[in-house]
């Protein structure tokens, strides 16, 4: 339990990454900790596609950017890229796709792989480039894309510190 509460509170968001693979075996007890997250009635409504071809990976890259307005890298050179998807017919869709999200990353952490999560997959999926990559991806459904959790080894000096808690985060009502 101590390992796991450690872990929560030692994960952050990594902005810079090695250029290596993640290993396979971190690879799949990452996803099976997203396939464990909780879900509104238990319905599993997420997906989790796991992009770790290069082109695909710096298509949704140049993808990601447009929605930004910028050419930059969104994904800080992170070589895989899991993009959480869930079912718009749900609706706790977003939160059923936040919780696989927040399963993910600190999965992530726990076999020591850093992660980040990238926001604007719901643009770049409603979009046609990206529904066209859903249909080619086999994906079909009404799906709305959730995020984009970019996995990689931290780059040296990459982690940062934790910032101190505010004050008043929890309130108590006793």
């Amino acid at each position: 339990m101590e390992g796991t509460l450690n872990d929560l509170k030692a994960r952050r968001s990594i902005r810079a990454y090695r250029p290596e693979q993640i290993k396979e075996e971190e690879l799949q007890k990452i996803l099976e900790a997203g396939t464990y997250a909780p879900t509104g009635m238990g319905k599993q409504s997420p997906k989790i596609v796991v992009v770790q071809d290069r082109e695909t990976r710096d298509l949704l890259s140049r993808l990601n950017a447009e929605v930004m307005g910028t050419d930059s890298d969104p994904f800080y050179g992170a070589p895989t890229v899991l993009v959480v998807l869930a079912d718009r017919e749900r609706p706790t869709c977003v939160e059923d796709g936040s919780l696989v999200m927040g399963n993910l990353m600190n999965a992530a952490h726990a076999v020591g792989v850093g992660s980040c999560w990238i926001h604007r997959a719901r643009e770049v999926f409603d979009s046609e480039e990206g529904k066209a990559l859903l249909k080619k991806w086999g994906i079909e459904g009404d799906y709305i894309g959730v995020g984009h959790c970019i996995l990689g080894y931290p780059a040296e000096g990459a982690v940062p510190e934790a910032k101190p808690r505010k004050a008043d985060y929890v309130v108590y009502v006793r």
